[in-house]
């Protein structure tokens, strides 16, 4: 470990217990974790029904609080035992932690803001950790990467979408005018983005001929407004390479973790793997 991490006595074992779930500790710890991170979500799902809060509304509350000063507690510990705290900090659960505790406080200054709390879902992406599923990490990875390279494409094809609902709208205007419900140009717009999507809400629809003939062929140009961006995603998704698939451990040394499964090395930091 660092030598910052050898500073802080009992850290190592903190540290295998909080961010390690292979060992027994470190499995009870994300499991008793997680219950309490459903349990804060439900708390506030329930304070949001009128007969729940006034009735149990301050017990509610002071569950709330608890487990938020036991969720700051957990975020001040992943500091403290972790051997680069600042890497810990700035990473993607560790972002998540931090905003998991904040709008309880917030909450406190500006009321309303409570309802923020179920940002706390996010923390709930640690039970692939826990399930062992820590290659289901990489997909995502993959998933975030063909999106990424699909980025372009979409974009041009979203540009054409929004050309076409325009043109529609403003036909079916003409076609069908303020006297069939089409008031204006946007509202006509507002009616082939429904269409085209096949949403489909029924508040505008056309009443002539010419116009309901029209609207047909929107519909059915809608199935491939669907199937377009679809297939491109596929087919970026299907160029990903293959990962190796991968554990659970975490280095002690630097905190990384993902590593590929049976390695005896960290792939950061080239420290030794405990089994």
């Amino acid at each position: 470990m660092s030598s910052a991490g050898k500073d802080r006595p009992g850290s190592r074992a903190l540290y295998s217990t909080i961010f390690e779930h292979e060992t027994r500790p470190g499995f009870i710890f994300d499991v008793v974790l997680l219950v309490a991170i459903l349990t804060s979500i439900a708390l506030v799902m329930v304070e949001s029904v009128p007969r729940f809060a006034d009735s149990h509304g301050a017990l509610l509350r002071t569950l709330e609080w608890s487990l938020t000063v036991a969720f700051t507690a957990e975020y001040g510990l992943r500091l403290y035992c972790h051997p680069r705290p600042m890497v810990y900090a700035r990473s993607f659960f560790g972002v998540v932690d931090l905003l998991a505790i904040l709008p309880t406080y917030i909450a406190a200054f500006v009321p309303g803001t409570q309802a923020l709390v179920v940002v706390r879902t996010l923390r709930l992406l640690r039970i692939f950790r826990v399930l062992k599923l820590a290659q289901f990490v990489h997909q995502a990875e993959d998933l975030r990467t063909a999106l990424r390279a699909s980025l372009p494409k979409i974009t041009v094809f979203v540009i054409a979408v929004l050309s076409m609902t325009t043109i529609s709208g403003s036909l079916l205007y003409l076609i069908e005018g303020p006297e069939n419900g089409f008031a204006n140009i946007p509202e006509s717009v507002y009616w082939a983005i429904v269409t085209l999507t096949t949403v489909g809400y029924g508040d505008i629809s056309p009443a002539t001929p010419l116009g309901k003939f029209f609207a047909s062929i929107i519909m059915v140009m809608g199935y491939g407004v669907i199937a377009v961006p679809t297939g491109i995603v596929s087919a970026e998704i299907a160029r990903a390479p293959r990962r190796a698939p991968v554990g659970g451990q975490a280095c002690a040394e630097c905190g990384s973790e993902n590593h590929t499964l049976g390695a005896k090395f960290c792939c950061e930091c080239g420290a030794g793997l405990e089994d």
